[in-house]
């Protein structure tokens, strides 16, 4: 790389941090002129256009609300753009991500009055969102806490809280939070924003198995179990307990007719299944009861059974 484009692309990712790709890609485009060839231009190059043409887009929305989430959304769009190509310049996907979240946090902030509870924790839990990507873990468990506090037990607020705890070092009350996340509502947790190990390492295995879009939420949580990740256990609540096992009928039922679809509603049972034998053991219930449970287990899949019982 020529001295001269080194030192314009320093310019050019200061630019990006700053959230202006207009200006940076005015820059690339002069540096062209005498290094074509360059793929790290190329690809800063790339992700300039990709963020001008979403900010054209949004910039007819009118609703802050809304700017707000398009926003934050169109990072999933830029994730699959980027997997479109075979060289990649971290300096510039950092300087990107750095630009795009600090801009994104702004909009976010500009929301904090919000006194509606779900819409208000889904704000907070946005901007949460944004403080973990740029490194700021502190303000990301502050926002995330106060998501959960205003509108409690909502799946994606709880993945992001344990997401916090893991990349933290503190595992075990991530782990606790990740397990109370997919137990809640794995459906509604996105993958998309988790960047810890702990969590990425157990999708990774489960897509290695060939489970993937819905059906791949609902193995996580059980693989997490075969793993031993999510080995921190707790008795239920006489309501949980009281919903749990009507859940569970409801889907033992549902199983019953051929046309179900099982490639969400076999983990989802196999993952309560777990939690009420968790249950059962930690309230010192008689053996009979778990045999029960395990004899289900076996019935509806024996490949798992015989790992869970390993």
């Amino acid at each position: 790389m020529e001295i001269q484009t080194e030192n314009g692309l320093k310019e050019v990712l200061k630019l990006l941090e700053e959230g202006n790709p207009i200006q940076a890609q005015v820059l690339i485009s002069s540096l062209f002129e005498k290094d074509l060839g360059s793929m790290e231009l190329t690809y800063a190059n790339r992700c300039c256009t990709f963020w001008i043409d979403t900010n054209k887009r949004l910039k007819e929305l009118t609703n802050e609300h809304e700017y707000a989430d398009r926003l934050l959304s169109e990072w999933k769009s830029f994730q699959l753009f980027l997997n479109k190509e075979k060289f990649v310049y971290e300096p510039a996907l950092y300087s990107v991500q750095k630009g795009f979240f600090s801009t994104a946090l702004k909009n976010y902030q500009k929301l904090f009055d919000e006194t509606e509870p779900l819409r208000k924790a889904e704000i907070l839990r946005n901007a949460g969102i944004c403080y973990k990507k740029l490194g700021n873990f502190d303000n990301a468990r502050n926002c995330l806490s106060e998501a959960n506090q205003v509108y409690p037990h909502l799946a994606s607020v709880l993945a992001e809280l344990a997401d916090c705890y893991a990349l933290c070092g503190e595992d075990k009350y991530s782990k606790v939070l990740f397990r109370e996340a997919f137990f809640t509502s794995a459906q509604d947790i996105d993958l998309y924003y988790l960047d810890s190990e702990l969590i990425n390492c157990l999708v990774s295995n489960v897509k290695e198995k060939g489970y993937t879009g819905k059906s791949l939420l609902q193995w996580i949580p059980v693989y997490g179990v075969l793993l031993g990740i999510f080995n921190i256990k707790r008795e239920l609540t006489s309501h949980e307990f009281v919903r749990l096992r009507q859940n569970i009928y409801a889907m033992e039922n549902e199983y019953k007719d051929p046309s179900c679809k099982t490639d969400i509603l076999v983990p989802k049972l196999l993952n309560s299944y777990f939690w009420l034998i968790d249950h059962y053991m930690l309230k010192h219930e008689s053996i009979q009861k778990i045999n029960e449970i395990l004899l289900r287990i076996k019935i509806l899949d024996s490949s798992i059974y015989d790992l869970y019982i390993k």
